[in-house]
């Protein structure tokens, strides 16, 4: 099994995990603009989880490649600890990818995150590539509202220290969540997540991801399904 992949048999090994690999993450700006950027998602069904990944070129945004993965489900549903339940698979999918994306996106948070290790910063840290995490909800933190116009964002703070921006990607929506995973700062982080939203308040790698997500588990279940009734 690669590093970082280790899977916990309880959550105070979880955490341990976590407290060991946040020692390595690295907020810094990017050392390139990127040319190609890479969007994950995961959906579960019963004990199972989909993983989708898919490849855009930057900053055209045209998807020219998709890996889809299914594997089963090897940790609980436990809030915070997310990334040993659905994150074997989103790597997996990432490292099947034809060619090695510049930077990540991931449907999840990065540090904006109880123990500053989301899901964005795990996989991150195990593929050793730039992560953005780019939540619809928050998990952590304090924030005031940032104005109604696309591009206006606001501090999202936990404990007094900053750990992601409220986002206004499109005018009059809902806010994003924005945090650094890894090997990427606040400022990229911004810069890159309203560069990639076209038609949705959702970074355009991340919706197409989500989409392709919930179509394969779709397909997975009536497959499941067709099996059952033979």
């Amino acid at each position: 099994m690669r590093p970082g992949l280790k899977q916990p048999r309880n959550t105070a090994e979880a955490r341990a995990i976590q407290k060991a690999l946040r020692e390595r993450i690295r907020l810094e700006p990017l050392r390139k603009s990127p040319e190609l950027i890479a969007g994950a998602d995961a959906a579960f069904s019963g004990e199972m989880v989909v993983a989708v990944a898919c490849l855009f070129t930057f900053p055209e945004l045209e998807l020219i490649d998709e890996k889809t993965v299914i594997r089963k489900v090897t940790f609980p549903y436990i809030p915070g600890f997310l990334t040993f339940r659905e994150g074997p698979a989103v790597i997996e999918a990432v490292r099947k990818l034809g060619q090695r994306p510049d930077l990540l996106l991931i449907d999840g948070q990065g540090i904006a995150h109880p123990e500053r290790i989301g899901i964005a910063s795990h996989v991150g840290l195990v593929l050793d590539i730039p992560t953005i995490g780019c939540a619809k909800s928050r998990l952590v933190g304090e924030y005031e509202e940032p104005g109604l116009k696309k591009g206006n964002w606001s501090e999202l703070k936990y404990k007094q220290e900053r750990v992601g921006t409220v986002l206004r990607t499109r005018d009059r929506v809902s806010a994003m969540f924005i945090s650094p995973g890894h090997r990427v700062s606040f400022e990229d982080s911004v810069r890159i997540a309203l560069s990639t939203v076209r038609s949705s308040r959702v970074p355009e790698p991340t919706r197409v991801a989500d989409v392709k997500t919930k179509k394969m588990k779709r397909e997975y279940e009536a497959q499941r399904i067709h099996r059952s009734d033979l």
